[in-house]
């Protein structure tokens, strides 16, 4: 188990990140080795690739184009890889395909394929522990929203702990909101995991992956047993964007298409293969996608089109619209004062995903004292303080309400008769208020 994780752990790598070429490529490319690398990568296409005839159609394309004279110019390793690799995505449109040049990286794979040492296994572990498994931020936002920022999905049997941690932790959220607008992927095993934390006991069919070398369909389906609680009663919320990748898509497809989230954000990136490293040669190898995934309900998948979610706006501003979208919906389930405490943070949660702009010449109209309460402006911006103390930002919630940075549970209101400031109302989310008369 763990020599198959850490070789598709090294290969997701190497999807994942920019290609980093050798500074001084000095041993160029001859006809002998361009034969060699042409044949291996053909037959790979033609024996492995997730569709048989598309894997055949690459093959001969690569041939022809070998024959035409196409590749004998081009003696730089890496130009080589990367023009096979634009070849071979013409016929496919396969994102994850591609042809690298790295003979450090051959030595390693043949190595480990021999012998997988203890160290190495130690050494890709430390990489996912300073990444804390994939797990960057957990916070609860304003109104008890949960926030979790997913930056890869790593096989349970690393991250396990981490993952059932960090849903236990959510477990009292009102809703969730996944960030996965930068994650690349990972294992479906903890795309299995995690999911199975947002329906009940019932076992529910995710998704499946046929395997192409073995002829073979496998299915992924919710666990019926988690450590901690299930909360299939809390709203969803999945951010993506053109960086959400792979597995980070396959989470967000099943949960779309079983109606369990709201995607907020970008289409994403479109990989629905799964594979792996094939070494071509001494020098050059390939990723190989040699399975696709088929979704239960649609029976396809989100390979080249990416996954669209309902609630279209830019990657960054994702989060803001999620946040509200949350709150408004609590807001409308709920009645009374529990309607209430949403409501107090959805004014600010539209704030955010829709700045209230004020001008200056308003926002100096508002300064004055109040009391032992003094508003002032600096720089086009309202600050608040009390009794001469320091001076705290103030962020409009409307035209004439704002909250203090940083105090959730407390906002002022300026108070007009006549176009004029008279008073300043200070409210605090449990409904209490105070009013100070402005000095003249």
């Amino acid at each position: 188990m763990k020599k198959i994780f850490i070789l598709n752990l090294i290969t997701a790598c190497l999807i994942a990140l920019p290609f980093i070429g050798y500074a001084e490529e000095l041993n160029s490319v001859d006809k002998k080795e361009l034969n060699e690398i042409i044949n291996s990568l053909s037959n790979q296409m033609s024996k492995n690739y997730v569709f048989p005839e598309i894997g055949t159609k690459m093959a001969i394309h690569i041939k022809d184009e070998l024959s035409d004279g196409k590749y004998k110019t081009i003696i730089n390793p890496s130009s080589l890889a990367s023009q096979l690799t634009e070849d071979l995505r013409s016929i496919a449109n396969d994102a994850h395909l591609k042809v690298f040049f790295d003979p450090d990286r051959v030595e390693i794979l043949r190595k480990q394929n021999q012998e997988l040492e203890e160290e190495t296994s130690a050494a890709d572990i430390q990489k996912m522990k300073r990444r804390n498994f994939g797990f960057k931020e957990l916070k609860i936002l304003d109104g008890n929203i949960g926030y979790l920022n997913l930056i890869q999905f790593y096989h349970p049997e690393f991250a396990g702990d981490a993952a059932i941690a960090a849903m236990n932790s959510l477990s009292n959220a009102d809703s969730i909101i996944f960030d996965l607008r930068y994650n690349g992927g990972g294992s479906p095993s903890m795309v299995k995991l995690i999911s199975s934390y947002l329906f009940d006991s019932e076992e529910v069919h995710l998704n499946s992956l046929y395997h192409r070398p073995s002829d073979t369909l496998t299915q992924h389906w919710t666990l019926p047993y988690i450590n901690g609680l299930r909360r299939p009663d809390r709203d969803v919320y999945i951010l993506t964007s053109g960086n959400t990748f792979s597995a980070a898509e396959e989470f967000s497809y099943n949960l779309k298409n079983l109606k369990r989230a709201t995607l907020i954000g970008e289409k994403t990136g479109g990989g629905a293969h799964a594979g792996g490293i094939e070494v071509l040669n001494d020098r050059f190898l390939a990723w190989l996608p040699r399975s696709r995934a088929i979704n239960p309900i649609t029976k396809t998948n989100w390979e080249g089109v990416g996954v669209e979610p309902h609630i279209n706006v830019l990657a960054a501003d994702a989060l803001n619209v999620a946040h509200a979208h949350a709150l408004e919906k609590l807001a409308m389930k709920n009645e009374g004062s529990a309607g209430d405490y949403y409501r107090w943070y959805l004014d600010e949660a539209k704030a955010n995903a829709t700045p209230v702009k004020i001008d200056t010449a308003t926002l100096e109209s508002y300064a004055g004292q109040f009391g032992p309460r003094l508003l002032t402006v600096n720089n086009g911006q309202l600050y608040y303080s009390r009794n001469n103390r320091t001076k705290r930002l103030l962020k409009a919630i409307d035209l004439d309400t704002f909250s203090l940075v940083g105090v959730p549970s407390f906002r002022l209101q300026v108070i007009k008769d006549k176009g004029r400031v008279i008073a300043l109302k200070s409210i605090k989310d449990n409904g209490a208020t105070t009013q100070y008369l402005k000095e003249i």
